[in-house]
């Protein structure tokens, strides 16, 4: 079992910052990518960043939020994302999303819970 516990988050007025954590724990032997999801209702899930292994831990961005998001590696196991000059439209349920190798060589790809970020104009 691979859990994905995440912080941070909230409300903040447009132009603001906040910031995401997410760390995973359980019987992981390799991580081959971590990063952050983010879903509107009646919308799917989309990509905001991420850092993969085979990139050689460089981080992917989606572009409506380069330049102004950061995916940062905190250790093995923790990621953050700092989110600054935050706009209406960032507002959304955030997901963490780990994928790699269990302890007994199983691939596994978890989800955090979600976290509420929402930005007011």
């Amino acid at each position: 079992q691979v859990q994905l516990a995440q912080s941070g988050g909230g409300e903040v007025q447009a132009g603001g910052s906040l910031r995401l954590s997410c760390a995973a724990s359980g019987n992981i032997l390799r991580l081959n990518a971590m990063g952050w999801y983010r879903q509107v209702p009646g919308n799917q899930r989309e990509l905001v960043a991420e850092i993969t292994s085979t990139s050689g831990g460089a981080a992917a961005y989606a572009p409506s939020v380069e330049g102004r998001f950061t995916i940062s590696r905190i250790n093995a196991k923790m990621i953050d994302l700092q989110m600054n000059s935050l706009k209406p439209e960032d507002t959304a349920v955030y997901y963490c999303r780990a994928e790699g190798l269990t302890s007994d060589y199983r691939p596994f790809a978890s989800w955090g819970r979600g976290t509420q970020v929402a930005v007011s104009s």
